[in-house]
C-alpha cells in the first residue's frame, strides 16, 4: 500500500510520524504545489493532507485511491462530492485541540484586554522612562469577569472556551445560526447576541452559509464595542471590514490567528493593521502546542490502521 502525504512540513518538526503497522510504502513531501498534486498521488492508495488541496480533477488522476486522511478537523480542501462519487473515503482528525485553541483564545483575549502587546512594545520605547512614576494608563485594561462572552459554534472547541469563560466569572451566550430564532433557549439569537457580547468568539466550521457570516451589516449591531476573536477559519469574517470597524469604534480589538489565504500577501487589509494597538494577528498557530500535534499525528496514523482493518473511523 503506497501512502503519501502531501505537506508534512505543515506539522513541526519535533512531531513523531509513526510507521502504520503494516506493510506499505511511505512518500513523504515538505510541501506540494497545486500543479503537483496529480502527479504526486497518481499511483497512491492512501493520501494525507494537512491544506494542499485535493480537486476532483485531481482526485481522478488517481485511480487507486482509496482514503483520504485529512490532517486537520476542516475538511474544506477536499472536494467531498467527488470523492463520494468515486467510492473514497474521507477521514479527518477530531478532539485533538481540546485544550490548545481554547487556549490560545484566550491568549487573544487577554493580551487584547489588558492591552498587553500595546504596554510591551511602550516599554520598548522607553515609556516607563518617561512617565516618572511607577506605572502609567496609555492603554485600557478590562477585567473579563462579569464580562458577556459570545461564542459562535457550540462544538467541542466553542464548549471548552464557554467553560474557560464560566470559571473566569463571564456570561456565556450561544450564538443561534444566524438568520433564525426558533432554537431554543440554549441559543441566543445571532443578531442578539452580536449586540450584547463584550467578546464575540469564532469556533464554526467555514462552509457556503457560514461565508462571511461577520461583515459590515453585523459589525453595525455590535452595540457593546466588543472584541472579535477568530481561531477558526479566516473567510468567516470579511477581513476588508475589520480596519474600517476598528476605525469607527464598532470593535474595540480584534485578535485572528486565521485569514482567508495564508501566508497573507502583503497588500492584504491586515498588514495595514499590524501597527495598531487593538489588533493581535498570529499565524494560524492555535492549534500547535507541541501536545496537540503529536496527538493529531498518532490520530492520523490510527485513522489509516483503523481503514486498512475494515474498519474506518472519523469518517466525514
Amino acid at each position: 500500500m503506497k501512502i503519501v502525504f502531501l505537506d508534512r512540513d505543515t506539522l513541526s518538526p519535533q512531531t513523531r510520524l509513526r510507521k502504520p503497522g503494516f506493510p506499505h510504502q511511505m512518500q513523504l513531501f515538505g510541501q506540494t504545489t497545486a500543479e503537483q498534486v496529480s502527479e504526486r498521488i497518481a499511483d497512491a492508495d492512501v493520501v494525507i493532507t494537512n491544506k494542499v488541496k485535493l480537486t476532483r480533477q485531481s482526485l481522478e488522476a488517481a485511480p487507486k485511491l482509496r482514503l483520504v486522511v485529512v490532517a486537520a478537523t476542516g475538511t474544506d480542501n477536499v472536494d467531498l462530492g467527488a470523492s463520494r462519487e468515486r467510492g473514497i473515503v474521507v477521514s479527518n482528525i477530531r478532539n485533538y485541540a481540546g485544550n490548545t485553541v481554547p487556549e490560545h483564545t484566550f491568549a487573544l483575549i487577554f493580551a487584547l484586554r489588558r492591552s498587553l502587546c500595546a504596554y510591551q512594545e511602550s516599554v520598548k520605547k522607553g515609556r516607563w522612562q518617561e512617565s516618572g512614576q511607577f506605572c502609567y494608563f496609555d492603554y485600557p485594561i478590562r477585567d473579563l469577569a462579569g464580562a458577556t462572552l459570545g461564542v459562535i459554534g457550540d462544538g467541542a472547541l466553542g464548549q471548552a472556551v464557554a467553560a474557560t469563560g464560566r470559571a473566569i466569572g463571564m456570561r456565556v451566550l450561544f450564538a443561534g445560526f444566524k438568520g433564525r430564532s426558533d432554537q431554543g433557549v440554549l441559543y441566543t439569537p445571532f443578531e442578539r447576541c452580536l449586540a450584547e457580547s463584550d467578546i464575540l468568539t469564532l469556533h464554526c466550521p467555514l462552509t457556503p452559509e457560514t461565508h462571511h457570516m461577520i461583515g459590515p451589516a453585523e459589525f453595525a449591531l455590535m452595540k457593546r464595542r466588543p472584541l472579535l476573536i477568530n481561531t477558526a477559519r479566516g473567510g468567516l469574517v470579511d477581513e476588508n471590514a475589520v480596519g474600517p470597524a476598528l476605525e469607527a469604534g464598532q470593535i474595540s480589538g480584534a485578535g485572528f490567528d486565521v485569514v482567508s489565504v495564508e501566508p497573507p500577501p502583503s497588500g492584504h487589509p491586515f498588514i495595514k493593521l499590524l501597527e495598531r494597538p487593538d489588533f493581535v494577528l498570529t499565524p494560524h498557530v492555535a492549534w500547535a502546542s507541541d501536545e496537540a500535534v503529536q496527538g493529531l499525528a498518532d490520530q492520523l496514523i490510527d485513522n489509516v490502521e483503523a481503514f486498512v482493518r475494515g474498519q474506518p473511523v472519523n469518517v466525514v
